[in-house]
């Protein structure tokens, strides 16, 4: 066993049956650990057992990670939850943020790839939808939403649905009090992009009787609380865009915001905002935001069904959604979420199952690793080194057994003539 402390800590943590434990904690004690690219070749010559293994593996058994990934967000969550306090200067305890990611392939022929258009050209892979829990600054990856084309939807003999669809009953069926314990629905907040815009989405975080805020689209109608009962009916309602076009005499305020680096920078923006009612959802506040500095192009338009909160919050709660980008990035550099060669999707999604597995583990300090905030890059680092250490102590202690010379010798010998 190439480094029995740590597989065994991993073992501890997930539960899987006996037969599948070993190739388990290999996977994801090999994801944990810097390598150039995560693949079942480096897997197999990390671990030292064979490639095959992996690949029947992530085929056969890709409930076994989604299931193990339950289990390790409900660990963390409830381990941060036990002393909960509010969100920095907000009102909220617990934040979900909801946003999707693309996993390129090289090619259309596997299993449920689709050629998406990004914003920045089309993308040819998966799309998954991620739902992650905020908790004391600590981000915890919920089950991603997988995305199944329609092809794929054929083939399989199953219902097309759409990403909003998914997350509504992602949103419908997601039972919080499994993760934090008891709670109360005032102090959740969900955050979107203008991407989930979608009046299904809204009154479904309203039905749980949590609040939301969203970027809204430009053409998404609304109307003033203000003037609703002076204006006639057909002339009330308007594109965001528009109402706060006609509704210049707002003033514009000025919010300074702390950066999230190091240095104690802040942003400047200045925000219009106002009570009004969001079509077919209720009412809301409605904020209009833009960099102070550079204002041209950069406008956005939020809502927010929490009464009780100011501007300033609301542009603070939106800006928590850029922790959901930076996991993104992370899972992608450091975690190999891309360094995927499967054509079966069942494989594609026991990957990224065990790739976000790999994250909350990391974030768990495995045994041996100084605690303390650190980046998962220094924590992979620190883990290679743990485990170099522990080669190394097995080889002098092997090397100052009687005959530990020669059977270390017949031993490089027998790698050497397998390889």
């Amino acid at each position: 066993m190439r480094a029995p402390t740590v597989q065994t800590w991993i073992a501890r943590h997930i539960f899987v049956r006996r037969g599948l434990e070993h190739i388990c904690t290999s996977y994801l004690l090999f994801l944990m650990v810097v390598t150039t690219k995560h693949s079942l070749e480096e897997a197999a010559r990390f671990s030292g057992l064979h490639k095959s293994q992996f690949s029947r593996m992530l085929k056969a058994h890709s409930q076994v990670a989604v299931s193990t990934l339950e289990s390790l967000s409900k660990k963390q969550a409830k381990q941060v939850s036990k002393a909960r306090q509010k969100l920095t200067e907000l009102p909220w305890q617990i934040a979900i943020v909801v946003d999707s990611t693309l996993q390129r392939r090289a090619s259309l022929h596997p299993e449920n790839a689709k050629t998406f258009n990004h914003g920045q050209g089309f993308v040819v892979g998966h799309q998954w939808t991620n739902i992650v829990l905020l908790l004391h600054d600590m981000l915890i990856p919920l089950r991603p939403i997988p995305f199944y084309s329609q092809r794929y939807c054929r083939d399989r003999q199953l219902e097309y649905r759409t990403e909003h669809d998914l997350v509504v009953e992602y949103i419908q069926q997601l039972q919080l009090e499994e993760y934090i314990g008891s709670y109360d629905p005032r102090e959740v907040v969900v955050l979107t992009d203008s991407g989930y815009d979608n009046k299904k989405i809204q009154n479904a975080i309203a039905a749980k009787h949590w609040h939301f805020i969203i970027a809204l689209g430009k053409t998404r109608s609304v109307k003033s609380a203000l003037l609703s009962l002076t204006t006639p009916k057909s002339k009330q309602w308007a594109h965001i865009a528009t109402f706060f076009r006609n509704h210049r005499w707002l003033k514009w305020q000025t919010i300074r915001i702390p950066t999230n680096g190091t240095k104690r920078k802040r942003m400047e923006f200045r925000t219009r905002d106002t009570i009004g009612y969001l079509r077919y959802v209720g009412q809301v506040q409605l904020v209009c935001s833009e960099p102070r500095k550079r204002p041209d192009g950069r406008r956005k338009y939020l809502a927010c069904n929490d009464m009780r909160v100011t501007a300033r919050q609301i542009i603070l709660g939106y800006r928590l959604r850029w922790a959901i980008e930076l996991f993104h990035k992370t899972v992608k550099q450091r975690l190999g979420f891309e360094d995927v060669a499967t054509s079966g999707f069942d494989s594609v999604m026991s990957h990224v199952h065990w790739v976000y597995c790999a994250y909350i583990l990391l974030h768990m300090s495995p045994p041996g690793l100084p605690p303390g905030a650190q980046s998962i890059g220094d924590k992979q680092r620190q883990l290679q080194q743990l485990l170099e250490n522990q080669e190394k102590r097995r080889v002098l202690q092997q090397l100052t057994q009687i005959g530990g010379v020669q059977r270390y010798t017949d031993a490089l010998r027998q790698a050497l003539a397998d390889a």
